[in-house]
Formats: structure tokens, C-alpha cells, sequence
């Protein structure tokens, strides 16, 4: 019965490990920059059963209400144009206001106070961190998180006329 009790001690070691692993594989990070290549921010990214959950954090970042969004692609070149729209799998119009739902990518608007730092989690049920899923954020050509100059207006397609983009990080697997 002994041998028997640490089988079962082993083999529940090993689906512990498993799920460990399995839960590893489904988070992410972007580290953000400003066009100087300077970091302000980092952001986590954890897949839930309700979508992804974002842990944002900034530090030294301009004071102001600022628009943030998934782009569609995994590169941050300044002016940060390289991260191409919004991530939008679902064809979607922009916005929160949009009749039909917002691009995938779309998320509340930041509040950075005067002292620059910040730390927020939003969950976004649009987006998966599971490959091959089509609206995960690993598809072929990646996908990267954009801080914009200003705030989105949650309606003006295709952009929120968020303003010009201030940093910008590559959502990469942990």
C-alpha cells in the first residue's frame, strides 16, 4: 500500500507540474519605451477563463488621460507606425460607442497622475494568449501595446483620435 501511496504522491507531483507549465505557457509581457528608447512601463498579460487580464505599470510617464490599445503587429519602431491599427480580427469598428462592438484591441483610457506612475489591471475578454485561436494576440506577425499622446473618444473609427503614439512594447510569451 506504501508503493501504492507514493505512485499517487508521484503522479499528482507530475499533473501539478503540468498544469504549472500549462499556466506558464498562457502569460506574456511587453516591456514599453518611449521613442527615445527609454522603458516607462511594463505590462503582464495573464489568459483567464474571461479572456486576458493586463497588469499595466508605468513610471516617469507623462501626467494626462491617455489612450492604450493592442496593436495588430509586434514591432515598436518610432513613431511606433509599425505596430500597424488596432488589433482587429473580428472586422470590427472602433470604439466602446461603436454599434456592433470594438476592435478586440480597444481598452479603457489611462489615468496617469502628476507623479507619473501608475499601475492598473483590465481585463480584455476580446483577446486570448492561446496560439491558434483567431483572436490571439500570436498570430503570425505578433501584436504589440501602444500608449497614445491623448485620450480615446471610444467612437472615431479607426483610431479614437487618440493623437500620436508615445511608447509602445512587444507582447512576447514569459
Amino acid at each position: 500500500m506504501r508503493i501504492g501511496g507514493m505512485l499517487f504522491g508521484l503522479v499528482a507531483a507530475v499533473a501539478v507540474a503540468g498544469l504549472a507549465q500549462s499556466a506558464s505557457a498562457q502569460t506574456a509581457m511587453a516591456i514599453l519605451k518611449d521613442a527615445g528608447g527609454k522603458q516607462v512601463g511594463t505590462v503582464d498579460l495573464t489568459e483567464t477563463p474571461q479572456g486576458v487580464l493586463l497588469k499595466l505599470s508605468l513610471k516617469g510617464f507623462p501626467a494626462g488621460e491617455r489612450a492604450f490599445h493592442i496593436h495588430a503587429v509586434g514591432k515598436c519602431e518610432p513613431p511606433f507606425t509599425s505596430a500597424g491599427g488596432h488589433f482587429n480580427p473580428g472586422g470590427r469598428k472602433h470604439g466602446m460607442k461603436a454599434t456592433g462592438g470594438a476592435h478586440a484591441g480597444d481598452m479603457p483610457n489611462l489615468f496617469v497622475p502628476a507623479n507619473g506612475e501608475v499601475t492598473v489591471e483590465v481585463a480584455n475578454p476580446a483577446i486570448t494568449l492561446v496560439e491558434g485561436k483567431p483572436n490571439s494576440v500570436f498570430d503570425t506577425d505578433g501584436s504589440a501595446i501602444v500608449i497614445h499622446a491623448g485620450p480615446d473618444d471610444y467612437k472615431t473609427d479607426p483610431t479614437g483620435n487618440a493623437g500620436d503614439r508615445v511608447a509602445c512594447g512587444i507582447i512576447l510569451k514569459k
